[in-house]
């Protein structure tokens, strides 16, 4: 009897441990979700390399820990891979903190991304705009320059929030600014200067009505979108307005606002950037919000949603939801 009943419990045993191991049917998520990753992170740059969307943020967090970035790549903008580090300031010495906004353009095969380094305050401190440069887009990138590209306040304008755009005729320019001044400057070809405009310039001041920073740029039907962020970055009124133009330089008039916050989403909706699938004619916006139940400044979280034009191709509101977007696979 006592040999029956171990065999009995031998036998619930097996049939327990076969439950716990057994396969578990996998979910394919239907949509990304907002936040579309864990984590503080904010001021995304937003861009596709080759068969990927790529996703930059500035990691959020007080200054003085912000001395890395992280970067994410996706097939589908629903599934996320996280790469850490790609870069650091072991590998930009002259950064200390203030680690902030990456841009990323590909030239020549090489992957450059420009930021933001000290948050300096004034020509008298060490910092600005830096480069660093890699053979991927996941890095690991290293300083370029071994020094800051843009270190003084021109026009009144902090250097910082940079934003990199090719013109149709391959010219690359760098738009940025704090402290509600927006500059423009031509890239050399190499990326290692600034070149000076016709009039012997070098930086343009092109600032919006309501401007305080964050700018992006895209063509679209041969027009310029400059789009840029307003309000304080720490309160609710951080928001997203833009500009049509016929140049580079603007005029850039301002028309309104297409994001802010939604006192059932979120709040501080702002420094965004905007990703154009080209095959399903889909245009996305790539931003930060602060979650409802969040109340530091630091405690932002990237999002993505579905930005559209009207028929006289003025862009609509952007509605904010949890959801986020649907799979658009790239291969």
């Amino acid at each position: 009897m006592k040999n029956c009943y171990l065999l009995v419990i031998a036998s619930i045993l097996i049939l327990q441990s076969c439950a716990q191991n057994k396969p578990t049917e996998s979910k394919t998520k239907a949509t990304s979700g907002n936040p579309i990753w864990e984590g503080w992170y904010a001021d995304p740059e937003g861009i596709i390399f080759d068969d990927k969307y790529w996703i930059y943020p500035t990691y959020s967090a007080p200054y003085d820990e912000q001395v890395f970035m992280d970067a994410y790549s996706s097939s589908d903008l629903v599934n996320w891979t996280k790469h850490e580090r790609i870069v650091d300031t072991s590998a930009v010495k002259w950064v200390k903190r203030a680690m902030w906004a990456p841009a990323i353009v590909k030239k020549d095969s090489k992957y450059f991304l420009f930021f933001g380094g000290n948050d300096i305050q004034s020509d008298n401190e060490y910092g600005g705009i830096g480069i660093a440069v890699a053979d991927k887009p996941e890095g690991p990138f290293k300083d370029y320059l071994g020094k800051p590209l843009i270190d003084k306040f021109y026009n009144g304008a902090q250097p910082i929030d940079q934003f990199v755009f090719q013109d149709k005729d391959g010219s690359y320019y760098i738009y940025y600014g704090g402290w509600r001044h927006c500059n423009v400057a031509k890239l050399s070809d190499d990326f290692k200067s600034i070149v000076p405009f016709e009039d012997g310039t070098l930086y343009r001041e092109v600032t919006p009505e309501s401007y305080v920073e964050g700018p992006f740029m895209f063509i679209r039907d041969g027009k310029y979108y400059f789009m840029w962020s307003e309000g304080g970055w720490t309160g609710p009124d951080y928001s997203v307005a833009y500009a049509i133009a016929d140049s580079p330089f603007g005029p850039f008039k301002r028309i309104g606002k297409i994001l802010q916050q939604d006192p059932n989403i979120g709040r501080g909706a702002g420094h965004h950037s905007v990703i154009h699938e080209n095959k399903s004619d889909k245009w996305y916006i790539v931003y930060h919000r602060r979650p409802l139940t969040e109340t530091d400044g630091n405690h932002r979280v990237t999002c993505i949603d579905e930005m559209f034009f009207d028929e006289n191709g003025l862009i609509k509101p952007v509605v904010m939801t949890n959801e986020g977007v649907e799979i658009n696979s790239l291969k």
